[in-house]
């Protein structure tokens, strides 16, 4: 893959900090993010809601290394895999409406698709990531989504209709493919585009202006740009090249905001778009499957000294992050998007969760 080298010089290291946008006031958690920033490079954003208000938010470090473009609140993030929680929730008002059952199978409502698991394969069972498919679009990863942009139903025939490997339902395989054909399904029951099925039942209802389907030749406004580092040179950034955003398709070619994510967590999770039951089916996980829910991973998480039932998911592309935590009983909502593979999201959200409660406390 063809890659663009930038390396960012001492002065602009310096300048990072000095060009982030801070909201609220915690001295714990900007120590914390403070420290990613000079140990790993962090740039991106940090959100911290209780109830749906933002306590803290704080833009870090730069959006656009080729020309030199900070991080602000115009910014626009990619979101990759967090786009399947969109893709859940939009499977989950069919629900609703007794549009689709999630004990039939992909080939109730999907009749051309001819992978082994079209009357085997339950659409539950591509929530959970359990389809037992054969995920020949992971294996293939370059093929998959760097070599062209696949139309959907060539994807589909191409990379996600191979043989069963395990019994549906029974052995967790995290995959795209999956949510790859709920997006077909969904543009089938709807009648309509993914992107247009998405725009009027989730995006205009929640006025999330700045959050899209994206497509390779799109030109977005103040969209981050993504990057990996070499291990040698560690102020040296590589540009990935020659992929197709539109092949992530249903399961990761979105673009969001911090403001706009936290529109769609409250309006789940204060049930405004789903129904109260709908979201608590969701958020029963299955242990057997590794604590996955239906749209989110759902486990206790110990913080500090308290236990907290914690909602979260992840995605990861071509070096940004997504890391989007909800604390449920609290009302507590974590977001931390970047573009360097320099951080590690997984161990950052939990440390500045840390500081964040010990600072403001767990119920408030």
């Amino acid at each position: 893959m063809r890659v663009t080298r930038y390396c960012l010089s001492l002065t602009a290291a310096v300048l990072l900090f000095i060009a982030s946008v801070t909201f609220g006031q915690s001295k714990e958690v900007e120590a914390v993010v403070e420290r990613f920033r000079i140990d790993s490079d962090f740039n991106g954003v940090v959100l911290i809601a209780r109830n749906g208000k933002v306590e803290y938010q704080k833009y870090v470090g730069l959006a656009n290394r080729q020309d030199s473009v900070w991080y602000s609140p115009k910014s626009r993030f990619h979101i990759f895999s967090v786009t399947k929680t969109f893709t859940a929730a939009l499977v989950m008002l069919l629900y609703e409406r007794g549009k689709i059952h999630l004990d039939s199978t992909i080939g109730a409502y999907y009749p051309d698709y001819r992978g082994e698991g079209a009357d085997k394969v339950k659409i539950k069972d591509l929530l959970t990531y359990s389809s037992g498919r054969d995920k020949k679009e992971m294996r293939e990863i370059a093929e998959a989504y760097n070599s062209t942009a696949w139309p959907v139903d060539s994807f589909i025939t191409r990379y996600c209709s191979e043989r069963l490997i395990t019994r549906p339902g029974t052995s967790f395989d995290y995959n795209n493919g999956d949510f790859i054909l709920l997006g077909k399904i969904i543009e089938l029951i709807y009648g309509q585009s993914f992107q247009q099925a998405l725009r009027q039942h989730i995006l205009v209802p929640l006025n999330m202006q700045d959050t899209d389907f994206l497509h390779h030749d799109d030109v977005i406004a103040h969209l981050d740009q993504g990057y990996f580092n070499s291990d040698q040179h560690p102020f040296t950034f590589y540009k990935p090249t020659n992929y197709y955003i539109d092949n992530y398709f249903s399961a990761g070619a979105m673009y969001s905001t911090p403001e706009d994510l936290l529109r769609f967590d409250q309006a789940i999770f204060k049930h405004q778009l789903l129904k109260k039951g709908t979201v608590d089916f969701m958020l029963s996980s299955y242990p057997n499957l590794g604590d996955v829910g239906i749209g989110f991973w759902v486990y206790p998480k110990q913080i500090n000294t308290e236990q907290y039932q914690v909602a979260e998911r992840q995605g990861y592309g071509y070096g940004h992050h997504a890391n989007w935590v909800h604390l449920i009983d609290q009302n507590i909502t974590l977001l931390i998007l970047s573009n360097t593979n320099t951080v590690d999201p997984n161990q950052m959200r939990w440390e500045v969760l840390s500081a964040f409660l010990r600072n403001t406390g767990k119920n408030r």
